[in-house]
């Protein structure tokens, strides 16, 4: 349980960040929260030769309203995003998803760019940015682009981030009052949800039934056809594929996503 040695490197801005990237390439990992990171390095599953520390670069956090967005700064800590008056106006179930994180101590110190770069399919954050249609903003030499959600996971623990570039925003849509659900099945509060679900606005997100945080697609068909949420949750693991540990196999997994998703549809806020 011990890391392989590193360098460790406190960037002093963004740009600043971004020339250490430029600089290190494969060899650098940016560290924000660390909740994520270094448990993995501990465990030699990632062995980075340089840490590049973004956690005190001011200029990637805070919470503002972008006309019908709101755009929240990758270090923004999980408690933040909890208590923020905009998000919880605005984007009530990523202000409830990000209270769902880990324990008190890690939602002081995770950051959710940390939680969407680090890309676990079992994790709150990035199933809710995906049900609530929202993006992030990659900065690298190149500039800045824009990927919504649903590109943006690419496989287990991997994005289309590329390793010259930061991660520095996240926007999602400002929708006061419209309904949302949120449902997750753990075996203790503080685990990885063995299936969770988020639905909002018509889309239907589910967590750790693939290798990406995935739409439920032909629920939301049905749902978008008028199909009760009990019909439409029956529909929810149509086309997954998730995997199988100690904790459930492949059929219990598509079982809870089924109820679920009806619980989730049935129970909007």
């Amino acid at each position: 349980m011990i890391p392989a040695p590193f360098d460790y490197v406190a960037a002093t801005s963004a740009a600043h960040a971004l020339d250490l990237l430029a600089e290190y390439g494969d060899d650098a990992k940016v560290l924000a929260g660390g909740h994520s990171l270094l448990p993995m390095m501990k465990l030699r599953l990632a062995a980075p030769e340089v840490l590049i520390d973004i956690g005190r670069v001011t200029d990637l956090s805070g919470i503002t309203r972008d006309g019908d967005e709101l755009v929240i700064g990758a270090t923004t800590r999980h408690a933040d995003l909890a208590a923020s008056a905009l998000v919880r106006e605005g984007a009530p179930l990523l202000a409830h998803a990000a209270a769902q994180v880990g324990d008190p101590q890690i939602r002081h110190r995770g950051t959710i760019g940390g939680s969407l770069a680090h890309a676990d399919p079992a994790a709150d954050l990035p199933m809710a940015l995906v049900a609530l249609g929202g993006s992030v903003e990659l900065r690298g030499p190149a500039g800045t682009r824009t990927v919504v959600a649903d590109d943006f996971f690419t496989g287990y623990f991997e994005t289309v981030l590329g390793p010259d570039e930061l991660l520095c925003a996240v926007r999602v849509p400002s929708r006061p009052g419209l309904p949302w659900g949120y449902q997750k099945f753990t075996r203790r509060a503080n685990d990885w949800a063995i299936v969770g679900v988020a639905a909002s606005g018509g889309r239907i997100a589910l967590a750790n039934m693939g290798p990406v945080p995935i739409r439920a697609r032909a629920a939301e068909q049905a749902a978008a056809d008028g199909a009760s949420a009990a019909q439409a949750a029956q529909l929810a693991a149509e086309g997954t594929s998730p995997g199988e540990d100690i904790h459930a196999d492949r059929a219990f997994r598509q079982h809870l996503a089924r109820v679920l998703t009806r619980r989730a549809l049935e129970h909007q806020a």
